[in-house]
């Protein structure tokens, strides 16, 4: 029994003690008794009373050690339980191993070269940008643009017509075969001018007819009107100063004008000003030497665009506005002649002189004296209702796919067209097919979508883009933040021209560096290359109607009118297209290509990087041009009480807050997509505070105060203060002070644009 408890005290770590009694007492017998007592470590830790002084105390252990062994083993015993109670759980559930088809029942083991290409997928390749102009231009290399060519051109495409329509839905199909991640059409019902017989007379002895043709200026008044006839050179503003100035009248006559240097609807309405009752226009030798002496141009007579008959609103089916039209029609008949009927016309004038600097024309008089002939025109043009189509394409962006550069060209024209709408479109489908294969196939991962546009009715002045910008203004507002225009953008080889808004401009240069063409170094003669947006430039429309930086480039052989003398006429087709490029196949299609290579790397530049490429410091350059303009009138504004302390406070806001941005951009991580959005919402807001807030939509679409036409724009203001100068009466000083105020806060609308937050607006007006 001794032996089993110090066994069982031994387990638990405890020790028996021993100790030995002795009697000090004699006992009765005479003997010294002694008694060997055993105690465990606990009745030796009861107390002193048992312990014998002179024996050396030994130390006992401490019970924790035997509690802490109770409790793990307690712990280890629970564990094991719920393991096998959980394992047997599990296998019951455990489906049997199926057999592999090479009836194998155990799976493979991969070696740690192999798991490693298993868990760790090969990444998409980074572009960057270099890779990305390599690669446009390597997939641009094989492309054939003379087949679309031919192919949009052998049909007369009227807008509205049949053929019209048959090729905008050929566009739809090629668009989903380019496997773009949406396509879809907008239709417009418009007014259009349809083609009659427009007859010129003279007014002689009998009626003597000068001319009758099909050819003829879109939204003309109909109507017969006679007058004397007087030539007034390009119909510009300057040119009926001069016949004003030698004493010619203007009022009752039906002027001749020659195509070139503005738009028909701009000679027109400046014909109009000065009480004209009809205008000619005709293609000056001076201009068009190529052009055979029957030949006369197409044009339009409004000086707007989109729909006339729905001012500032989407022409939409079934949408039913009041009876009203735009004050931009010229309300007077207008045609166009031959320069062979221009000849005779000129023959039977006998009045002034012209200048000498217009003798190098057909006409070598400005007009008639009183007893001389009358011109007499007749126009009859009906006017239809028709349904336009819009195709549309979009590769979607990666990151921000609600933002988007739209890239568009016409695709109706009166007759071939083919520099007019045959070129462009062939481009937009090449680009739309390179850029997908780029996304779909190389592995390019856009940030922002890009929307490629094919418009109808851009012929009649821009009508299918208006339409679609005015049906879907609010959509496409702070999203759509440029716009490249494909129109005509070559007719030739041996020169470069541009319109750009500011903030594109860089870009746009940024995309001609490093390409040459034959003996033109584009970035070397960028600078002297730039021309203002013609009047009836879809690219105009985007920018000064809806605020969103655009931009319209050419690849021609010069000349100071239209450097492709076939432009808007029936003999715009592919033999002389061709011509211009001396019959090269080769070289037209190279010039092509360098098109689709510029037009495609401002795309791709507007697509990938983090930060928007807009120039928003270039308007600090325009308004510290148009200030330098004011300087020198300053005294005399003074004189009247007109300060313009408020402007250069204005334009000081400005420059802070474009500086404030560019250090904004330094501090900011540029990946975070937050930052990078807040940081491009700024840059969007540019263009568009440089739309007057207080002119109308609806009366002046135009409202950009440097790229738009009216009262409110930085050019009306300075040519209204050049008054104080030249004519002090026609001086209007109240006049003058709205629009120097309503251009002052304008300005400083851009500014606290840019500035960002509220908070961090410095408003020192």
């Amino acid at each position: 029994m001794d032996h089993a408890r110090k066994a069982i005290f031994n387990m638990f770590g405890a020790e028996s003690l021993s100790y030995t009694r002795f009697s000090l007492a004699r006992q009765p017998d005479g003997d010294n008794s002694r008694v060997e007592m055993k105690l465990s470590a606990e009745e030796e830790e009861a107390g002193e009373n048992g312990m014998i002084d002179h024996l050396p105390p030994r130390k006992a252990k401490s019970r924790r050690h035997r509690h802490l062994c109770c409790v793990c083993g307690g712990v280890a015993l629970l564990f094991l339980i719920g393991f096998l109670f959980g394992y047997i759980s599990f296998r019951a559930r455990m489906p049997p191993v199926p057999e592999c088809s090479n009836g194998a029942t155990s799976l493979k083991v991969f070696t740690p070269s192999e798991y490693s290409e298993a868990n760790n997928p090969a990444s998409d390749p980074v572009l960057y940008w270099g890779d990305l102009k390599k690669l446009l231009a390597d997939r641009l290399s094989n492309t054939n643009f003379q087949e679309t060519i031919q192919k949009v051109s052998s049909k007369n495409h009227e807008a509205g017509s049949v053929q019209d329509e048959a090729l905008a839905y050929d566009i739809h199909k090629q668009f989903v075969s380019y496997n773009l991640d949406k396509v879809w059409d907008d239709e417009h019902y418009v007014r259009l001018q349809t083609r009659s017989s427009n007859v010129v007379y003279l007014e002689n002895a009998g009626k003597t007819i000068l001319e009758s043709s099909k050819v003829f200026v879109a939204y003309s008044e109909n109507g017969q009107v006679s007058g004397k006839p007087v030539f007034a050179n390009y119909g510009r503003k300057d040119d009926f100063k001069v016949l004003l100035n030698k004493g010619i009248l203007l009022n009752g006559t039906v002027v001749v004008v020659r195509a070139g240097s503005i738009t028909f609807a701009e000679k027109v309405a400046n014909a109009k000003t000065q009480r004209a009752v009809g205008v000619l226009i005709y293609p000056d030798p001076a201009d068009y030497s190529n052009l055979g002496p029957n030949t006369a141009l197409f044009g339009h007579a409004h000086l707007g665009t989109g729909d006339p008959y729905t001012p500032g609103f989407p022409s939409f089916k079934n949408i039913q506005f009041s009876s009203v039209k735009s004050s931009a029609l010229p309300g007077i008949p207008v045609t166009s002649i031959s320069s062979s009927a221009a000849r005779q016309l000129a023959s039977i004038l006998d009045g002034s002189d012209c200048p000498t600097t217009w003798q190098y024309t057909v006409f070598r008089k400005c007009g008639t004296s009183p007893t001389g002939t009358d011109v007499s025109i007749s126009v009859n043009n009906p006017l239809v209702e028709k349904k336009i189509m819009n195709i549309f394409g979009v590769i979607k962006g990666f990151v921000e796919p609600d933002r988007y550069v739209v890239i568009g060209a016409q695709r109706d024209a009166w007759e071939d067209g083919t520099v007019k709408s045959a070129v462009g479109t062939a481009l937009l489908l090449e680009l739309a097919h390179t850029i997908s294969g780029m996304v779909k196939t190389d592995g390019y991962k856009p940030h922002r979508s890009i929307i490629f546009a094919s418009w109808s009715a851009g012929e009649f002045g821009a009508i299918g883009a208006t339409e679609w910008l005015e049906g879907y203004a609010a959509s496409l507002h702070l999203k759509a933040f440029a716009y490249i225009n494909l129109d005509a953008a070559v007719s030739g080889s041996k020169e470069f021209r541009f319109s750009s808004s500011p903030l594109l401009k860089k870009l746009l240069e940024e995309a001609v560096t490093d390409v040459s063409f034959l003996s033109v170094n584009l970035r070397a003669a960028f600078a002297s290359k730039e021309v203002p947006f013609r009047f009836d430039d879809p690219a105009r429309v985007f920018i000064a109607s809806s605020g969103i930086p655009s931009v319209s480039f050419s690849i021609n052989n010069g000349g100071d009118s239209y450097p492709y003398p076939y432009f808007g006429t029936a003999e715009d087709d592919p033999g002389n297209l061709l011509m211009a490029f001396s019959n090269s196949v080769a070289l037209m299609e190279k010039a092509i290509r360098l098109a689709a290579e510029i037009a495609g790397r401002m795309a791709l530049r507007l697509t990938h990087d983090h930060e928007l490429y807009l120039d928003y410091n270039s308007y600090d350059s325009q308004l510290q041009n148009f200030i330098r303009c004011l300087l020198p009138y300053q005294k005399e504004m003074k004189k009247r009480g007109v300060d313009i302390t408020w402007l250069f406070q204005a334009h000081g806001d400005f420059t802070r807050a474009t500086n404030a941005l560019t250090q904004d951009v330094k501090n900011t991580d540029l990946t975070n997509r937050d930052a990078s959005r807040l940081l491009n919402d700024r840059l969007m807001k540019v263009e568009y505070q440089f739309l007057s807030p207080y002119v109308s939509p609806k009366d002046t679409p135009f409202r950009h105060i440097f790229l738009g036409s009216g009262s409110h724009t930085t050019k009306a203001l300075v040519e209204h203060v050049a008054l104080l100068k030249i004519n002090t009466s026609t001086f209007d000083e109240d006049l003058f002070k709205n629009q120097l105020a309503l251009i002052t806060w304008t300005i400083q609308g851009a500014a606290n644009a840019l500035a960002g937050d509220v908070w961090d607006i410095n408003n020192e007006l």
